[in-house]
C-alpha cells in the first residue's frame, strides 16, 4: 500500500481549505493509498514537514494550497524518492492551471478529491528544480519589479485575496509609479550581457503573471534548461507595453524583452535588489546565482500533461 501525506496550508486561497480535506481520502484509499494529514504552520514548516516525510518513506506529499505552498513542499522533496503531487487550492495555481487542473474554491468544492482521482494512479515523473542563491524553486525566480511587488503585498490577508489580480496589478503599478529599473550584469558560461532592465526572471514552466502570459511557450520541464527572460526599461510607460506584450504573447518578438537559455546563470548590480521564487519573497542582495538542478524531483502529473516533459514515462 502506496502512503501518501495530505499537506495543507490553512491560510491559503480565497477560502477555507480545511473543511474539505478529508474529503480527499476516499478516492486516494479506493486506489490504494493509506493518508496521513497535516497542517502547516508556515513555509519553513512546510519545508521541514515535507522532508520529515521523505525521510519517513512516504510515497507522496500531496500540496494543498497555492504555488507558494506547492514551491516550498518541492523545497523539502528535492532530491528524494517521495513525489510532490499537488491539489491547488490557492489564490494562484498557475503549476497546476497549467496542468489542466481545477482549483478549488467555494463553487467548486469538489476539485480537490476530483484532482486527487487524476493523480492517484498515475506513473511517477522526474522535473528539473532551479536553485537561485542555493533555495530551491520550482516555477519561477526572479528580481526587479515582480520581486519588488510580492516583498510588498506578501503575506497578504484573505480579504486581499478575494481581488487578487487587481490587488497586484495597482500594487505592481505603484511600485513601477517609482521603480527605475535595475542596471545589470548577466553572466551565463562566457558570456555578459549588461542592461537596465525591469524584470529578469528565470522560469521553469511555460506560463506567467499568475498565468495570463504564456512567458516561454516550448519550455519543458525536465531538458535540463530554464530561460531566462530580461525586460528592458525604467519608467512606468515600459512596465505597461511589456505588460500588454506579455499578454499579447509579443515579448517573443520584441527587441525589447530578451530571453536567455540557461543551466547556470549570475546576475549582478551594484544595488541591492529583491528577490522572488515561486511567487515568495525571500532576501536579496546584490546578486543572484540561478542554477538547474536536472530531473531532481520526483511528481505525480496529470496524464494529460506529460506534454510538458521531454522523456515522459507511461504506464
Amino acid at each position: 500500500m502506496r502512503k501518501g501525506l495530505l499537506l495543507y496550508n490553512p491560510a491559503a486561497g480565497r477560502f477555507p481549505v480545511r473543511r474539505f480535506v478529508r474529503g480527499i481520502i476516499k478516492p486516494l484509499k479506493e486506489s490504494g493509498w493509506s493518508v496521513d494529514i497535516a497542517e502547516t504552520l508556515s513555509g519553513t514548516h512546510a519545508i521541514q514537514t515535507a522532508h520529515q516525510a521523505a525521510g519517513e518513506n512516504y510515497d507522496a506529499v500531496f500540496a494543498i494550497g497555492g504555488d507558494g505552498t506547492v514551491g516550498q513542499v518541492a523545497s523539502g522533496l528535492v532530491n528524494t524518492e517521495t513525489a510532490l503531487a499537488v491539489l491547488p487550492a490557492g489564490t494562484t495555481n498557475v503549476w497546476a492551471l497549467e496542468q489542466g487542473q481545477v482549483p478549488f474554491d467555494w463553487f467548486k468544492w469538489n476539485a480537490l478529491s476530483q484532482n486527487a482521482k487524476l493523480l492517484a494512479d498515475v506513473e511517477p515523473q522526474y522535473v528539473d528544480v532551479g536553485l537561485c542563491n542555493e533555495r530551491p524553486f520550482l516555477l519561477w525566480a526572479g528580481c526587479g519589479l515582480d520581486a519588488q511587488t510580492i516583498q510588498k503585498i506578501e503575506p497578504r490577508p484573505r480579504f486581499f485575496k478575494h481581488m487578487s489580480v487587481p490587488h497586484f496589478f495597482v500594487t505592481t503599478v505603484w511600485e513601477a509609479s517609482f521603480w527605475q529599473g535595475l542596471d545589470l550584469r548577466v553572466y551565463q558560461e562566457d558570456k555578459l550581457v549588461e542592461g537596465r532592465y525591469l524584470v529578469a526572471v528565470a522560469t521553469n514552466i511555460r506560463h506567467y503573471a499568475g498565468g495570463m502570459s504564456v512567458l516561454s511557450p516550448n519550455a519543458l520541464l525536465d531538458d535540463g534548461e530554464m530561460d531566462l527572460w530580461l525586460l528592458s526599461g525604467e519608467t512606468l510607460a515600459d512596465t505597461f507595453r511589456h505588460f500588454f506584450d506579455l499578454v499579447a504573447g509579443r515579448h517573443l518578438t520584441s527587441d525589447q524583452a530578451r530571453c536567455i537559455p540557461f543551466q547556470n546563470v549570475r546576475i549582478e548590480s551594484d544595488a541591492n535588489f529583491s528577490i522572488q521564487v515561486d511567487g515568495d519573497p525571500v532576501l536579496g542582495g546584490k546578486s543572484a546565482e540561478i542554477k538547474v538542478q536536472h530531473r531532481a524531483l520526483k511528481v505525480l502529473m496529470p496524464e494529460n500533461a506529460l506534454y510538458l516533459l521531454k522523456n515522459p514515462k507511461r504506464k
